[in-house]
């Protein structure tokens, strides 16, 4: 979990080195212990109104691979460079209209020790199909405890934030 304080200085630093005509609006920015991902807005393709769902995400989807094409050289010196000051790797994203597209981004190895019943859990999605092995199973547990928990996950980093921000207006804070 990255702190507040992270997430302002790598703000602020891709704001003063991304080219200003690459994203519309403020960026997305997510941060672990592992990764960096940055996900901007692209300007969508301009359409009439009464084009199809298909068509629309089609346009939306040519111009997100023009732009990761167009902007695949300094993207990777960028990254090079925030790699370098924080340690993490970087990773890229665009929102185009209503397509959100992440580039290439970190799959971080997780070390956990299951019991009987947690693997069989695991084994019952592989075997049903649900999944392709016990990683991608326990990959689609986490997501879905994500999409059913948000609110209280939400409310965890919130409380979280708030300790960070006590810790450096505690007592050594000069």
């Amino acid at each position: 979990m990255s702190t507040q304080t992270e997430q302002e200085k790598v703000r602020g630093w891709l704001t003063g080195r991304l080219p200003g005509d690459w994203f519309e609006g403020e960026l997305e920015l997510s941060i672990d212990r592992d990764e960096i991902l940055i996900v901007g807005r692209i300007p969508a393709p301009e359409q009439d109104k009464d084009v199809s769902t298909a068509e629309r995400s089609a346009a939306e989807s040519g111009r997100i691979k023009q732009f990761r094409e167009d902007t695949r050289d300094r993207r990777i010196e960028i990254a090079r460079e925030l790699e370098h000051a924080a340690r993490r790797k970087v990773a890229w994203g665009v929102w185009c209209g209503e397509t959100r597209t992440v580039f290439t981004s970190l799959s971080a190895p997780v070390m956990t020790r299951l019991r009987q019943p947690e693997r069989q859990v695991l084994d019952t999605l592989v075997d049903a199909g649900v999944a392709r092995s016990r990683s991608d199973a326990l990959a689609w547990c986490v997501k879905l405890v994500s999409q059913h928990s948000e609110t209280w996950l939400a409310d965890l980093r919130a409380a979280m934030t708030k300790v960070e921000d006590v810790r450096r207006a505690g007592p050594d804070k000069n």
